[in-house]
């Protein structure tokens, strides 16, 4: 077993809320939550590397966003 995969079983139980796309209501807070701590905590520093776990929360959000709160006129 590789060394990465290692550090991610050991590390999983910490990580995990936060790279589960939001299924609930409570996931959805979750995920809004860390969302905001992490761009509070990197700004607007797009070399940081806690940047894609930004872009990956940030587009969970939006897919949930969008399938339960359909914006007018979109279709839905």
């Amino acid at each position: 077993m590789s060394e990465l995969v290692k550090q991610a079983i050991k590390h999983w139980p910490f990580v995990s809320p936060l790279l589960c796309k939001p299924k609930t209501e409570s996931d959805y807070d979750v995920l809004a939550q860390a969302l905001d701590e992490l761009l509070d905590l990197i700004g607007e520093d797009e070399s940081n590397p806690l940047m894609s776990l930004v872009d990956i929360i940030g587009d969970w959000i939006e897919a949930y966003d969008l399938e339960h709160w359909p914006m007018p006129g979109d279709g839905a």
